[in-house]
């Protein structure tokens, strides 16, 4: 037999055998795609969107629910905190103070102050003092150690794009979402703007910025190292008016490296009302002992 007979009747097989329906079968496939109205906007329209909220905002003064937890994947286990009351004070371009109560008591639990570049934090049940770096220099190996105000700055105010030293790029990506009905988790698709920035050794990306098509509401912020890796993952929900400005109620901030999450419920805030110097002042209470927490084998609270 030829080798033109043999394919040819070959190609007889695969016309003629389908048709008995012995070689194949269907089945239905769930859609689990989201059917929600999506809108659609331009790279440089989510820019502008980013920046014109971004300028709306100078000060911030809320009354928060804190509540934190420790641990992960890596750790094996997760350990929840109490939630506590606290006050959270902003002023741009870098001015943070945040106080924590104690539950049912409401004492002070801590008072931290930042200027983005050196911080103090107060402790009155440890009667510790620390001053530190907005960075981490020495990586501690308990989690909320290496918590610093500048993460949590960054995290409660998405910053506009610099067009000097920052490139934008836009991503069609996807997330899951809940269907407020069924609860079922849902594929959507969203707009991802990658932040790329000129960095001291060169271009890097430095966040990334997921807008949710249903209302091009900016839902989650992921700022990376310049390593590539991620270092705070940020989500933002249940966005509400604020003296003219929408802002997110609930700011869930996730360190992926470190395995600890900060969740911020903001109870009542005021936008753009004056702050003082001196409400971002924290002198060291007599007597309090003084940790510097940049030097090494210097003792942790």
């Amino acid at each position: 037999m030829t080798l033109l007979i043999r394919f040819r009747i070959l190609l007889l097989l695969f016309v003629v055998l389908p048709l008995s329906g012995c070689l194949f079968r269907s089945r239905k496939v769930t859609s689990n795609v989201s059917m929600a109205k999506l809108q659609s906007a331009t790279k440089d329209e989510l820019i502008q969107r980013i920046n014109s909220e971004a300028s709306k905002v100078q000060t911030l003064n809320a009354t928060v629910d804190i509540d934190t937890a420790v641990g992960g994947s890596v750790k094996g286990k997760i350990t929840e905190y109490k939630q506590i009351r606290g006050y959270v004070l902003v002023r741009k371009p870098a001015m943070l103070r945040m106080i924590g109560l104690m539950p049912i008591v409401r004492n002070r639990a801590f008072d931290m102050v930042s200027n983005g570049e050196i911080f103090k934090l107060w402790i009155p049940p440890k009667n510790k003092f620390i001053v530190g770096r907005s960075d981490v220099v020495h990586p501690s190996k308990q989690a909320l150690e290496n918590v610093r105000p500048q993460q949590i700055y960054d995290s409660l105010l998405l910053r506009s794009i610099d067009p000097q030293n920052e490139i934008a790029v836009l991503e069609n990506g996807h997330e899951l979402v809940e269907d407020p009905q069924t609860h079922k988790l849902l594929d959507q698709n969203d707009y991802e703007l990658d932040v790329i920035r000129n960095g001291e050794h060169g271009w890097y990306l430095e966040r990334k910025i997921i807008f949710n098509r249903t209302n091009l509401q900016p839902n989650r912020q992921l700022i990376y190292d310049q390593n590539g890796y991620v270092a705070t993952d940020t989500r933002y929900s249940e966005f509400k008016e604020y003296g003219g400005v929408k802002f997110p109620s609930v700011i869930q901030i996730w360190r992926p490296q470190e395995e600890y999450s900060i969740v911020l419920t903001i109870l009542k805030m005021q936008v753009n009302e004056p702050l003082r110097d001196d409400q971002f002042e924290l002198a060291q209470p007599p007597g309090s002992q003084v940790v510097y927490l940049d030097k090494p084998g210097s003792p942790a609270s």
